[in-house]
C-alpha cells in the first residue's frame, strides 16, 4: 500500500459507553457520507480500511463503530489505532458517554441488560464498562457527553467535526402525484395545485404532459401560478432552515393535481429548476403517476 493509495481516505472510530448514543452517531455519519461498519472485530479494522483505500475514490470515509461486545476490546482497539496511525491513516476517535443515572434510565426504558452486567446489577455493568474504556476516553479526539444532549444537538456536533462538504447540504426531492391515486406516503410537505385550470380540458393539450412545452407554458402562464411558486419557494427556504436546525437533511415535497399528468408535473419541474440554484441544496424531481392515464 503506497502513500498515494491512502490519499483522500478518512478513518473514524466510534466508541463509548453502551446506551450513550453510538447507534445515533452511526446514523448521523452515514447521512454525512461515511461508510459505516458496526462492531467489526478489532483485528479486521486495518484490513477493512486497506480495502476501502483500494476502492480508488468510491469510498473516501470509513467509520467503524466499536463496543464491548468484542471481548479484550480495549487493548485490541488501542493496538489497532496505533497500527492505523503507523500506516498513515491518522484515525480520529469519537467517544460517547453519559452519567450513570441517564444510562440506567435508558436501559430501563428499552428493558435490556447491560452487556457487562452478568449476574450483577445494571450499575455494576456500567461501572465495569466505564473502567474498561477509560484508556480510550483519555486518548479520544472528541468526547461527547450525551446526558443532556438531544439528537439535533448531537448531530450538529458531529457535523462540525465530521461533516465536511456534507454539512450544509439538504437533499430535496420534488415529487408530482395525482390525488386520485392517493397521497405519497413518504411526503414531508404536500401542496395542491388543483386551483390552476386543468389542461386536460383543452383537446390539443390533453394527450401531452407537464414536461411538454405547450403544457408547461399554459400552466405557468395562468393567473396566480408565478406568484404561487414565488411564495412557496420562500416557504421552503424558511422550512428548510428549520429542518436543518433539527438535523433533517432529506426533504420530499409532493405536488399534487387530479391525475398527476399536467399541472403537478409542470409545477414540480419549475420548482426543482429554481431550487437547483439555491445554496446548500441538491434537488431531484420525480413524477410518481406520469403515464398512468
Amino acid at each position: 500500500m503506497t502513500e498515494d493509495d491512502r490519499t483522500g481516505i478518512e478513518v473514524a472510530l466510534v466508541s463509548g459507553l453502551s446506551g450513550a448514543g453510538r447507534s445515533t452517531a452511526a446514523k448521523v455519519l452515514e447521512d454525512l457520507g461515511w461508510f459505516v461498519v458496526d462492531n467489526l472485530p478489532p483485528e479486521l479494522i486495518a484490513t477493512m480500511v486497506d480495502l476501502g483505500a483500494r476502492a480508488r475514490g468510491e469510498i473516501t470515509r470509513i467509520a467503524v463503530v466499536m463496543d464491548v461486545r468484542s471481548r479484550a476490546f480495549s487493548a485490541d482497539l488501542g493496538a489497532v489505532i496505533k497500527d492505523l496511525d503507523a500506516r498513515g491513516y491518522k484515525p480520529r476517535l469519537l467517544f460517547l458517554e453519559a452519567t450513570d443515572a441517564v444510562l440506567v434510565r435508558r436501559f430501563e426504558q428499552v428493558r435490556r441488560s447491560h452487556p457487562l452486567q452478568g449476574d450483577g446489577r445494571l450499575v455494576d455493568g456500567i461501572n465495569a464498562e466505564r473502567e474498561l474504556l477509560r484508556p480510550l476516553r483519555e486518548s479520544a479526539d472528541l468526547v461527547v457527553d450525551t446526558s443532556a444532549v438531544a439528537v439535533p444537538q448531537l448531530r450538529a456536533t458531529l457535523e462540525r467535526t465530521f461533516g465536511g462538504e456534507y454539512q450544509q447540504v439538504t437533499r430535496i426531492t420534488v415529487l408530482s402525484f395525482g390525488y386520485k391515486y392517493g397521497l405519497p406516503m413518504d411526503s414531508d410537505l404536500v401542496v395542491d395545485v388543483r386551483f390552476l385550470p386543468n389542461p386536460f380540458w383543452i383537446p390539443e393539450l390533453r394527450e401531452l404532459t407537464g414536461r411538454d412545452e405547450p403544457v408547461r407554458d399554459y400552466v405557468l402562464s395562468q393567473d396566480g401560478a408565478g406568484e404561487f411558486i414565488d411564495r412557496y419557494l420562500e416557504l421552503l427556504s424558511l422550512v428548510g432552515a428549520g429542518y436543518r436546525r433539527e438535523g433533517k437533511r432529506y426533504l420530499t415535497v409532493s405536488v399534487g393535481c387530479t391525475g398527476g399528468k399536467h399541472r403537478s408535473v409542470a409545477i414540480s419541474e419549475e420548482i426543482a429548476r429554481r431550487l437547483a440554484d439555491a445554496d446548500g441544496v441538491t434537488v431531484s424531481v420525480a413524477h410518481r403517476d406520469l403515464g398512468r392515464e
